[in-house]
């Protein structure tokens, strides 16, 4: 199922990179916060996967070009400032598509996904809110942490028009939710003292390959580190 495995993608690769965050968060509080999050997209690739097929062979046997993700999930963490920013873009939007898929109708394959969203939606909403709170605090606390958060937030914005592009078999219709989506992050960015990236500061060009199995040089480093186990040791059980 070709959309099953755009989204288990999508937060497969999200929860690795929240992941590393194991050990380096600058409070033990937000350590677990972070691991928390990655945990609850780990379960929802884990359903997602199993829907397309073999869920291990699908996260550790595959090569780079045949995995579907955002190329904004795989973005390295940065400082906290551009994790936050990844995770307010792409929360805000899986809250809101979710959110409709959890309503749409269809066959067998929609109802299976739309169970799924039902669940992950709820998931999804603490996701947002730790975002939205990050990006409150840093963005209207001091004046490097304002500034950093703006520069997360322009550095980041290339890859968000990916999210709205049509995916093959998901019965949402992802290009309406952007307005939303911009309405929402707006609401946000205004009450953080912050901008919506626009202008001659924002690099004007558009990413958005990942969909079609293009992505950026730091994906192939962390699916190597990801996946290096289980090809070190095939078959190997515990």
């Amino acid at each position: 199922m070709k959309a099953a495995l755009v989204l288990g993608d999508d937060a497969l690769v999200l929860s690795q990179r929240l992941g590393e965050w194991a050990g380096h968060a600058p409070v033990l509080e937000e350590e677990v916060a972070l691991a928390n999050i990655a945990l609850d997209l780990l379960g929802q690739a884990r359903v997602l996967l199993s829907l397309a097929g073999d869920e291990d062979e699908l996260a550790y046997l595959r090569e780079e070009r045949e995995f579907r993700n955002l190329q904004l999930v795989e973005q390295p963490n940065g400082d906290f400032a551009h994790t936050i920013a990844r995770q307010l873009y792409f929360s805000v939007y899986q809250e809101l598509m979710y959110g409709e898929l959890a309503r749409a109708k269809g066959g067998p394959e929609v109802a299976d996904l739309a169970a799924l969203a039902g669940k992950a939606v709820k998931e999804v909403a603490y996701h947002r809110d730790h975002a939205v709170q990050w990006t409150l605090r840093l963005g209207d606390g001091t004046d490097e942490s304002h500034t950093r958060m703006q520069r997360a937030l322009d550095s980041l914005w290339r890859y968000t028009g990916e999210m709205f592009q049509p995916v093959e078999g998901l019965p949402v219709a992802l290009p309406e939710l952007r307005e939303p989506w911009l309405a929402a992050l707006s609401d946000v960015l205004r009450r953080a003292t912050l901008t919506l990236p626009e202008g001659p500061s924002v690099t004007p060009w558009s990413a958005g390959a990942g969909r079609q199995g293009i992505h950026t040089e730091p994906f192939g480093r962390m699916l190597a580190e990801m996946q290096h186990l289980h090809r070190a040791h095939p078959g190997a059980t515990w």
